[in-house]
C-alpha cells in the first residue's frame, strides 16, 4: 500500500476570509475553487468547504495540530495579534494542559473551528 494521508475538512462562510486568515498564520493557498478550499502548512494540508450560514458562536467544528514544537508555534501564531478573550472569535488561548493529555493550546478560526494544537514531543 502507498502513502496514506488523512485530512481535516473545516467550513468556511466566505473562502475570502479564511484564505487570509489563515495566509497570516503562514498557510499557503495550493487550491481554490467556488466549492472548495486546500491550504498547506509546513507540508501539511486542509481543506475547506463553503458553508454560508455557519453560525461561529455555535460552530462544533475541529481539527488537531500536532507538532514536536508547540511553543515555536504558539509565537508564530500569536505574532499576527488574535484576541486572548474566552469567547472571542477568532482567538488564541495560552498553553494548557487537560487530565491525561500532552501540553496543548487553541485556536479559534473566524468561523468557529476549534483547533487543539498539541505537543506531539510528550509522551502519550
Amino acid at each position: 500500500m502507498g502513502a496514506i494521508r488523512i485530512t481535516a475538512n473545516l467550513p468556511s462562510r466566505d473562502f475570502d476570509v479564511t484564505e487570509a486568515f489563515y495566509a497570516r498564520l503562514g498557510f499557503e493557498t495550493r487550491f481554490r475553487s467556488d466549492s472548495w478550499l486546500i491550504l498547506g502548512f509546513d507540508g501539511q494540508i486542509v481543506e475547506f468547504f463553503p458553508h454560508p450560514d455557519l453560525d461561529p458562536a455555535r460552530s462544533w467544528f475541529s481539527a488537531c495540530l500536532r507538532s514536536d514544537d508547540i511553543d515555536a508555534l504558539h509565537a508564530r501564531f500569536s505574532e499576527v495579534g488574535l484576541s486572548t478573550s474566552d469567547h472571542a472569535i477568532p482567538r488564541i488561548t495560552g498553553m494548557f494542559r487537560l487530565p491525561d493529555a500532552p501540553r496543548m493550546f487553541a485556536l479559534v478560526d473566524p468561523d468557529g473551528s476549534l483547533w487543539r494544537v498539541i505537543d506531539q514531543s510528550e509522551p502519550k
